[in-house]
């Protein structure tokens, strides 16, 4: 082995291994595990919230593969009709092309070029996070075999009557041109206005006021709405209201969707243009003026003065017109809401159009109550009530999209209207025994991305046939996906499989937090504050870094601040820390539906990590090469003893936890088990047996069989989270320690070993970690160099601690640097000595010769005096408003960080000045 570890030397050579040789696919025993990924859009680049559900998704599968599961990780993308679209359609513009003038069938056959070239950028930032999933069976939504799902699955539910087109509200984006579903709408908190408006009585006797922040959809309102118990305005109910700048008159109605404690108590409503007035409407048969175009302008539904307008400049011609006429009450500076499509960045507008829509309510029962019979559970189980609150509630699912890119809707109409579905216009016309003579047109919209994911869990294995995939790896085994989806996808897989295959399509819902960063904050471009997997992994120079962050950005002032922010948090740039240390991060940070704050500072720590692990391993092999299994008399120590002990605990905590989802948990087990037992304490107490070898040699051969076994079985449990490192040590440690193959994946899971647990082993052992460990403080505290031997006195010694130091002394001399122990009796007197403490025990060091006791005390005096100025300095900065209120909260916690650990040394080195300060 390489006397350092450098991930950068193995990853590469490692996975392409592993994939060309075909670990990846299904083999093992009969009983099937398998996990659908979530596509990842084709256009898309890995983000740390992609990074942390593949590294979930990868340490379950190869765990499920070492335990002799018959694992399968269905992997593929998402054809993402919006984002693919735009991204080829913005090529084109830099071109010169544009789509309009190219036609579909070309535009179309452009997307799919843009596809083989560049569409395999997420998949091959996957494979650098070691995921091992099945790339021979990769597949994409708009394949053949799964677009012969879709178009299967439209027709029978438009058969059924479970598809209909109608004209309802939607989410349109004007800039697009398309229905955009409601994850596709980011709502973020603008300054806007609240416009104050007098609607006059048609009677002449008054005036109501309502408010709006949509002046221009007033051209559109079909009722003023009021509380039905609201006393103020019980007599105006059914009355008229002569609405302003229109030819027209609108009714007063009750409704109990009116807060009468809001504003006026008085609410415009306006069907067409919005939902909630959409849902009235239809309660009080109101009807829909639908005033607003495809763009967004005003329609020739509304009065000729405004037709053709934007609508913001109708909004101003509306607000300045009712200003002359006095109807103008007031005008309030308002914190609003604002819909925005997260593509095209425009306001979204509800509107009324014809779409394609899916009866979910007819859908959603079978899929309640397989959440609620326990044949799908949630993990967290806690968002069960989430998906039963929006299941409950459901509406019909718009299904259409105005695209090119995408499965084109089945469906054909005649001049009359008249529309035909079929899998093509020869199937339609044999159906329904059209002429040719009468001419169709196939609809031009496509369906949404969420239709063809919906069938994700079947589709991919081989259906509508009846394929031995599907038969063996279906339902699958657990989904792992973010609560933002369970509804948008999660719960529409369950009704669609429940409905097409009558089973469930998975047994388990995983459900994890967001990635945040260190302060809890959402990872975003704007807020300067994204991170990017690989360069966590490869690590990036500072100017790379600020060029990669503001890359794109229009606003000179928000890309100089990100720039500022970047090189204060990263002055030197980000080191690569290798894949392992990045997933094992997520893991320790991956407790069950808690978003995670993602510190990178302890990407450091688990680097240390996979350093510590890489050492440990070269002093194994450095002291077990020439061993042997299979000849010579091996006798245990106790320190072996007690290692196989805690390996065995390890073992059976680290399953638990992953059988649990807890892997967090699973990693903390692992990490304890690395670095402080294994490493911090079985190690330097296998020197001293080593260091005797000569004249112990079957304890010495007991303690080498013992490292390598315990490195090898170790090697395995960490290998479903730190792929890498451990095939590259295992590798030469796995055929040492007597198991032969071709690599670590395809090796057992340690099993339990009831006769590895030795309780009589553990408990001598941690006694004499802590007599250690006490010794080391009083060596710490009183600055005594490592190299210097000590004489050390026992008080309170049983006769069990007697016989135990009389066993134990060769390692005590050994790791305690230790020349005697001395037992003391009740009446013994004590001389002036340094003490710890362990449990009843009370170890002494002598302080003659030693320590001198007059420089000691001015040594810590003086430490003292530096530790309460460095106090007083910090209380005088945080004690300062302008620094408080106006520095980064960053710089100001990091201040309080340094005060805190002011204040804790101050503490010990009290302390230890007072133990002086008693001693006679």
């Amino acid at each position: 082995m390489e006397k350092i570890f450098s991930p950068a030397a193995i990853e590469k050579r490692w996975y392409e291994t592993w994939e060309q040789s075909g670990y990846f696919a299904p083999q093992g025993g009969e009983t099937p595990f398998s996990i659908p990924i979530p596509p990842p859009n084709v256009t898309g680049s890995l983000h740390m919230g992609h990074g942390f559900q593949q590294a979930i998704m990868d340490a379950l599968i190869r765990y499920h593969r070492m335990k002799g599961d018959n694992t399968l990780w269905q992997v593929g993308t998402d054809h993402a009709g919006i984002a693919t679209q735009m991204l080829v359609e913005r090529q084109l513009e830099a071109e010169g092309i544009n789509r309009e003038a190219l036609g579909r069938d070309a535009f179309v056959e452009k997307v799919w070029e843009w596809k083989a070239q560049s569409g395999g950028t997420i998949t091959r930032q996957l494979r650098r996070l070691g995921a091992s999933a099945d790339w021979s069976r990769e597949r994409f939504t708009m394949d053949p075999g799964l677009s012969q799902a879709v178009q299967t699955v439209f027709i029978q539910l438009y058969e059924e009557g479970l598809i209909y087109r109608g004209q309802r509200l939607v989410n349109w984006d004007p800039k697009l041109h398309t229905a955009i579903s409601d994850l596709e709408v980011v709502s973020e908190e603008e300054n806007g206005h609240l416009w104050h408006l007098r609607y006059p009585l048609s009677d002449g006797s008054g005036h109501l006021v309502v408010a709006t922040t949509r002046p221009e959809t007033m051209l559109g309102d079909s009722a003023v709405a009021v509380h039905p118990e609201d006393e103020r305005y019980r007599d105006l109910v059914g009355k008229m209201i002569a609405l302003p700048l229109c030819d027209r008159e609108i009714p007063i109605i009750a409704d109990e969707y009116v807060d009468p404690e809001f504003g006026t108590g008085c609410v415009k409503i306006t069907p067409a243009h919005d939902f909630n007035d959409y849902e009235v409407g239809q309660r009080h048969q109101l009807p829909l003026h639908n005033i607003l175009t495809r763009d967004a302008a005003i329609s020739d539904a509304a009065p000729p003065a405004y037709r053709q307008l934007d609508r913001y400049a109708a909004r101003e011609r509306i607000v300045a017109d009712f200003e002359a006429l006095g109807l103008l009450e007031r005008v309030d500076d308002h914190l609003l809401k604002v819909p925005r499509g997260d593509r095209s960045g425009v306001v979204v507008e509800p509107w009324l159009t014809p779409q394609w829509y899916v009866d979910a309510k007819k859908l959603a029962g079978p899929a309640i109550e397989a959440v609620e019979s326990g044949a799908i559970q949630f993990v967290p189980r806690q968002w069960e009530n989430t998906y039963f609150a929006w299941m409950r509630d459901i509406q019909d699912w718009c299904i259409s999209r105005q695209l090119w890119w995408g499965h084109r809707i089945p469906a054909w109409y005649d001049p009359e209207g008249n529309i035909y579905v079929g899998e093509d216009e020869a199937a339609v016309r044999t159906a329904h025994s059209l002429p040719d003579s009468l001419a169709l047109s196939q609809d031009e919209d496509v369906l949404d991305t969420w239709f063809s994911s919906a069938l994700w869990t079947f589709s991919t294995l081989g259906w509508p046939d009846e394929t031995e995939e599907l038969a063996t790896f279906h339902p699958a085994s657990v989904l792992v996906t973010g609560f933002d989806i369970i509804f948008f996808w999660v719960a529409r897989m369950i009704m669609m499989t429940l409905h097409f295959r009558k089973e469930v399509p998975f047994h388990t819902v995983y459900v994890h937090g967001l990635v945040r960063d260190g302060e809890g904050q959402k990872m975003s471009k704007s807020k300067g504050n994204v991170i990017d997997p690989i360069d966590l992994i490869d690590g990036i120079d500072l100017e790379t870094l600020v060029e990669k962050r503001t890359a794109g950005m229009m606003q000179p002032k928000m890309a100089d601040r990100i720039a500022k922010q970047t090189r204060r948090h990263f002055p030197e740039g980000i080191p690569g820390f290798g894949t392992d240390a990045l997933r094992f991060t997520f893991y320790s940070l991956a407790s069950t539906g808690r978003d995670i704050k993602f510190d990178i500072n302890r990407m450091e720590g688990y680097r240390n990590f996979c350093n510590k692990l890489w050492n440990a391993a070269r002093y194994v092999l450095a002291n077990c090469e020439d061993v042997s299994f299979d000849s010579g008399d091996a006798e245990l120590s106790l320190p072996d003893r007690w290692i196989m002990s805690r390996l065995e605990r390890s073992t059976r905590d680290v399953e638990q936890a992953i059988d649990n989802y807890r892997f967090d948990l699973a990693s903390q087990a692992l990490y304890e088990f690395v670095w402080n037992e294994f490493c911090d304490w079985y190690l330097e107490l296998s020197k001293p047996v080593l260091w005797d070898a000569d004249s112990q040699p079957a304890r010495a051969l007991g303690t080498q069989r013992t490292l390598l076994q315990v490195l090898e079985t170790t090697l395995r449990l960490l290998h479903p989270m730190m792929p890498f490192i451990t095939e590259e040590i295992w590798q030469t440690v796995g055929p040492l320690a007597g198991r032969p193959g071709s690599t670590i994946m395809l090796q057992p899971w340690p099993q339990p070993d009831p006769g590895r647990l030795d309780e009589e082993a553990e408990a001598e052992v941690g006694w004499l970690q802590g007599v250690i460990v006490a010794i080391r403080t009083i060596r710490g505290e009183a600055q005594l160099g490592p190299a210097k031997t000590l004489d050390v006195l026992i008080r309170n010694a049983t006769e069990v601690d007697e016989t135990r130091f009389q066993r134990n002394a060769p390692l005590l001399q050994k790791l305690a640097k230790v020349d005697s122990v001395t037992l003391l009796k009740p009446a013994d007197e004590v001389p002036p000595a340094l003490s710890a403490l362990h449990q009843q025990l009370e170890v002494l060091v002598p302080m003659a010769g030693v320590v001198d006791i007059e420089a000691e005390k001015a040594r810590l005096e003086k430490e003292l005096e530096k530790h309460r100025k460095e106090m007083d300095r910090l209380q005088t900065k945080l004690s300062n408003p302008n620094f408080v209120d106006r520095a980064p909260s960053d710089v100001v916690e990091n201040e309080r960080s340094k005060q805190r650990a002011a204040q804790d040394a101050f503490d010990k080195v009290g302390e230890q000045l007072a133990r002086l300060q008693g001693l006679h």
